[in-house]
């Protein structure tokens, strides 16, 4: 049996022992009856869907690696003055070489790997019972909402194993195989895929998440504001407030926009970004618009909540992102991320950096190195201990934002001028007005656009990616040009045969 196939399994009974936090996250393959008996009600349901999120929101998945710090790492964003002594940074050291076969590096890639598809069975075991089960819910509506949130789940975790662990999405020269999972028996490997068969597995995965959401997801009978207060009752159900916690409808057709612009499916990605862009909520409003001088400037809400179409909900978020420094003026040490201030001026090439508030608020610019240099750190995380409302507007980790959603549409229009004006738009969001055209040509917005993911995203784990579809040789700050396999991260390989435990 291929060794790369079996550690999927391995990876996944990994995770599912050393989670325990949860009833659904203590499952175990071992016998039938827990599982009947955990979908057997609608509560279990519910809770076996919390427990995917929270799953998702785990350290070695977007709620540290995949968004703060590995991924950056593979991004080359981070900056080191010499070797770091903590496993975890060597891990990130070794990753911005992009030298795989280092132990550190392994191992934060089988964790991140295992992470993923623990999140995937979870999903599949609910997509299974929800469409087996169909009377334990208390109408086909609330069935609909939580099988296509599971759909989705599973879509966003197949999207990044494809950007990680896959092939160039155009031009390959080496070409690769990737397991889909839609299989809840630990002991039945998943099929593998050429890249043409997994799209269209991820493509039908999100179908069925949008048509299922179409209509039934709260969000069209009542606005994201709304649902954020549930001292308002109204709704029946308490458990469909806080939409932009969940992967709602809008936050699906951002997902399928992100993988068409992955995949090079410009005009559809075109559309799906301006079908956001455009729509209008319940109350007729814009169903979310851009939010950060407003969120930035006037609250102090560093991650931009309020342009969030989905956003993971995690409690300690400030407390793990610690290692971005972050905060009062510190000295860094070998073991935190940052970068230099001169670092940060690169990045901000060319802006208005009196007025851009990314560069303003967003940065501590006043940190030192043990060397005394001056060096910057990431305020996305961080809040005051006394700040209001901190489950709504600090402790989140940014999925997907309507500021991508607008990148993704300048990128891809084929108007001159629409790409100019949504650009305005975008900027006057960042306190720079634009007065003249940025852009002189379609050639000169795919230019641009990279520094504008470097700013924007930066601990949110979206370049990398960029990177990655632009086949883009040159990182900034890259210690070496890059090459195709540089882009690929190995699957995990190990001797461990799932369907033999007892050996």
């Amino acid at each position: 049996m291929h060794r790369k196939r079996i550690y999927i399994w391995m990876s996944v009974l990994l995770a599912f022992g050393l989670s325990s936090c949860n009833d659904w996250l203590d499952v175990r393959p071992e016998t039938e009856q827990r599982e009947d008996q955990q979908f057997a009600t609608y509560k279990g349901f519910q809770n076996a869907l919390t427990g995917c999120y929270m799953s998702l929101a785990g350290q070695d998945v977007y709620g540290k690696a995949l968004t703060m710090s590995h991924i950056e790492s593979l991004s080359s964003f981070w900056y080191f003055t010499s070797l770091p002594t903590s496993e975890e940074r060597l891990a990130d050291y070794y990753l911005m070489a992009h030298d795989y076969k280092n132990d550190y590096a392994k191992s934060a890639i089988k964790l991140m790997y295992a992470g993923l598809f623990n999140t995937i069975v979870q999903a599949n075991m609910i997509i299974k019972h929800g469409n087996e089960n169909k009377s334990v819910f208390p109408n086909e509506s609330t069935r609909s909402v939580i099988v296509g949130e599971a759909y989705a789940i599973r879509a966003c975790c197949q999207l990044d194993i494809l950007r990680l662990f896959g092939e160039l999405p155009q031009g390959a020269t080496i070409h690769v195989e990737l397991p889909y999972s839609e299989t809840t028996s630990f002991d039945e490997m998943p099929a593998y895929y050429s890249l043409a068969a997994y799209v269209k597995k991820l493509e039908s995965d999100l179908t069925n998440a949008e048509s299922l959401l179409k209509d039934n997801d709260p969000v069209f009978s009542h606005t994201f504001s709304a649902l954020n207060s549930p001292t308002g009752k109204i709704l029946d159900d308490d458990y469909f407030y806080y939409r932009q916690s969940r992967l709602n409808y809008w936050a699906v057709k951002a997902l399928q926009a992100r993988m068409s612009l992955y995949l090079g499916e410009k005009e559809k990605a075109y559309h799906l970004a301006m079908e956001i862009i455009d729509g209008t909520g319940a109350d007729g409003s814009p169903v979310m618009t851009l939010s950060g001088h407003a969120d930035i400037v006037n609250k102090g809400y560093k991650a931009c909540p309020n342009e969030c179409l989905w956003y993971l909900s995690k409690y300690n978020v400030k407390t793990v992102a610690k290692d971005l420094v972050g905060g009062a003026d510190v000295q860094v040490n070998l073991n935190y991320l940052y970068t230099t201030k001169e670092r940060l001026d690169k990045m901000f090439e060319g802006q208005a950096t009196d007025s851009h508030n990314r560069y303003r608020y967003v940065w501590n610019k006043n940190v030192r190195s043990q060397f005394s240099e001056i060096c910057a750190a990431i305020l996305k995380y961080y809040y005051a201990d006394d700040a209001e409302n901190q489950m709504l507007y600090h402790q989140i980790i940014p999925m997907l934002r309507m500021s991508e959603v607008y990148l993704i549409a300048i990128e891809t229009t084929s108007s001159l001028t629409e790409a100019n004006q949504l650009y305005k738009t975008y900027m006057l969001d960042r306190d720079v007005v634009l007065t003249d055209d940025a852009f002189l040509s379609l050639d000169a917005v795919k230019e641009k656009l990279p520094s504008e993911y470097r700013r924007e995203f930066f601990a949110e784990g979206q370049m990398f990616y960029a990177y990655k579809r632009t086949q883009t040789l040159n990182m900034l700050w890259g210690a070496a040009p890059m090459a195709e396999k540089d882009y690929i991260l190995p699957l995990p390989e190990t001797e461990f045969n799932p369907t033999n435990l007892n050996q």
